[in-house]
């Protein structure tokens, strides 16, 4: 019986099963020998044991066995290999016309000229020590146990609280703390708050004062700043900061959506869950969408450094200048020295359950990643949470581990988060909202509470990537308007809030 299976390029000696497949079953002029999954590969011809596996029409490791035409290609028999890549730095740069004017969408409109898609007050901390002042602020203006708090300000998205886990035990200078500033102030600064509370505790390594400083941040009405410690105990420093967001809330009450150019939009870039699927369907289809934004003059942030390790290459080839093609080589030198540091290797990632989705190496699993940058040229690459300066295609270096890189983008400057997703994702990162695209039908039939847009229908034919990628990009348009995505429908949001914490905890 004849078999739907998909042959993505075709010096690939792999193709990509589209539905599952039985030993006997016929796909191309082979007969499928054992069971292959739904998402997995199956060898299209006879590999020899050290031969390389070619997906993408790029090499994704080398078989550890004979594999014969027919045969399940997995962990089993093919293995990572560091394989050599060719930088060619800049040799697909290409001009990429942009027309700030040509799309449009409802923003907030900052008096500093930026432009928000959400409208919140944020409560910051500079340690875990004052988390839980932080959250029992936050908690008197839910909507949901205490009505009455926001019932006069329509206008305001809510007040949320984004805490963390570190602040102190940590070196009071290095790039720790340094990290952790700049992921603070970036928040701070960020346009979707129109206001912002940072509570500290009042002894702890990262205090206040440092933060403001790395900022270069300063108290006024949209920024007030306070200790538990000076304030008089964990009761008086509640009700303090109950008393500043009230005092906030009128002025974060009186602003408006207006018509903008689409060029304000800064769009974080995620795939987490990912699976066979993710490089074929959702991936490339958010690279559409990505190409469209970048037309109309806006940004996307690429991120998640291990997840492009072994696809380097095409965004070198893709750097406005060699400047840059050198700066992501460098992180992907620095990522390499982390984990022999730390005793790890860049092919710990993908999880089990991306392997559980088909997918193999890193290097299989980076190929399809980068398909979410589109096609235009990389303009710039970025420090953890350092600021989005160009526009266009950016890369802010960060760990895979998606809520890590999130935060980040968001710190960067992103005001609005693309998340694809194979196996399933449940994630929200305020005050971004956050957009999930599946890459699989199974996936949307199953989850499609949390699911904004599934993508799957390009393997079943419904759909083509350049659809869905207008698609994408039209309901990127209309969350930044104000429509709520499914991650804040449920509330998602604070709790995902996580800083890179590096260096020894001490």
């Amino acid at each position: 019986m004849q078999k739907h299976v998909i042959r993505l390029n075709e010096a690939d000696n792999v193709l990509i099963a589209a539905e599952q497949l039985m030993p006997g079953d016929r796909v191309e002029d082979v007969e499928v020998r054992g069971l292959v999954p739904a998402g997995h590969k199956l060898a299209a011809r006879a590999i020899a044991a050290g031969s390389p596996v070619y997906r993408y029409g790029q090499a994704i490791g080398v078989a550890s066995c004979d594999i014969q035409a027919g045969q399940h290609v997995h962990v089993h028999n093919l293995h990572m290999v560091d394989l050599h890549r060719e930088y060619e730095f800049c040799r697909r740069k290409r001009d990429c016309p942009v027309d700030p004017g040509r799309d449009v969408f409802m923003g907030l409109r900052r008096p500093d000229g930026r432009v928000a898609t959400r409208n919140y007050i944020g409560i910051l901390t500079t340690v875990n020590c004052s988390a839980t002042v932080a959250r029992a602020v936050a908690d008197h203006f839910r909507r949901d146990i205490n009505p009455a708090a926001l019932r006069d300000y329509p206008q305001v998205d809510g007040v949320v609280a984004l805490t963390h886990a570190t602040g102190c035990g940590m070196a009071s200078q290095g790039e720790a703390i340094d990290t952790l500033r700049r992921t603070l102030a970036g928040y701070a600064r960020h346009a979707n708050f129109h206001s912002i509370l940072l509570i500290g505790l009042g002894c702890e390594t990262n205090q206040i004062s440092g933060v403001m400083a790395a900022g270069e941040l300063r108290e006024g009405p949209q920024l007030h700043a306070y200790s538990i410690q000076d304030a008089g105990g964990t009761g008086k420093a509640v009700a303090q900061g109950v008393a500043r967001i009230r005092d906030m809330l009128p002025a974060a009450n009186a602003v408006r959506r207006e018509l903008v150019s689409a060029s304000h939009l800064v769009v974080g870039l995620q795939c987490g869950g990912s699976d066979g699927y993710s490089g074929i369907t959702a991936n490339p289809a958010l690279g559409a969408a990505v190409d469209r934004l970048v037309r109309a003059g806006g940004t996307a942030i690429l991120s998640e450094t291990p997840e492009i390790y072994g696809a380097e290459h095409l965004l070198t080839q893709r750097a406005a200048s060699r400047e840059v093609g050198e700066k992501l080589v460098a992180r992907i030198e620095w990522w390499k020295d982390y984990c022999v540091r730390n005793h790890a290797e860049m092919n710990n990632n993908p999880s089990a359950g991306n392997k559980a989705g088909g997918l193999t190496t890193i290097l299989e699993k980076s190929l399809g990643a980068v398909a979410k940058a589109g096609t235009t040229n990389l303009n710039d690459v970025l420090c953890y949470a350092e600021p989005v300066r160009a526009r266009g295609l950016v890369f802010m270096d960060s760990p895979g581990f998606d809520p890590v890189s999130a935060t980040g983008q968001v710190a960067s400057g992103a005001n609005l988060i693309c998340f694809t997703t194979g196996r399933g994702s449940a994630y929200g990162c305020m005050p971004a909202p956050s957009l999930k695209l599946s890459t699989n039908n199974a996936c949307w039939e199953r989850q499609g509470e949390d699911i904004d847009l599934n993508c799957g229908t390009i393997v079943t034919g419904q759909d083509t990537v350049e659809g869905l990628g207008e698609k994408i990009y039209r309901l990127i348009l209309e969350t930044a308007s104000g429509t709520p995505s499914k991650s804040e429908l449920h509330g998602y949001g604070q709790n995902e809030f996580a800083p890179w914490q590096m260096g020894a905890t001490v």
